[in-house]
């Protein structure tokens, strides 16, 4: 007998970008595995600095979750810390001039 998957989801902004949050506690509802699945999307699948392509599906553990506050406070996290990278402030940068050609 299969379980109802229990999936929340959530609609939240980081800088200017609409995102959706989705997250599984018990990722397949296996006894056996302590695995979590989170997905992040952003609209349009505007790049991300956790992803080019504005889809990004990461498993971990609920425990990691939890601790960072839930998961929309995980993915907040997430995005604010990989955002200091010289590869997404290059990107951001990039995208704030004009092209001209």
């Amino acid at each position: 007998m299969t379980k109802e998957r229990k999936i929340q989801t959530f609609t939240i902004d980081w800088q200017g970008i609409a995102l959706s949050v989705s997250y599984e506690t018990r990722w397949l509802d296996l006894e056996s595995a302590n695995v979590a699945h989170l997905e992040v999307r952003s609209d349009g699948r505007v790049r991300l600095p956790i992803t080019e392509t504005g889809y990004r599906s990461h498993f971990l553990s609920p425990e990691a979750v939890t601790a960072a506050g839930g998961p929309v406070a995980y993915a907040l996290a997430w995005l604010d810390y990989m955002a200091q990278s010289k590869e997404w402030k290059a990107h951001a940068e990039a995208s704030r001039q004009l092209n001209l050609f």
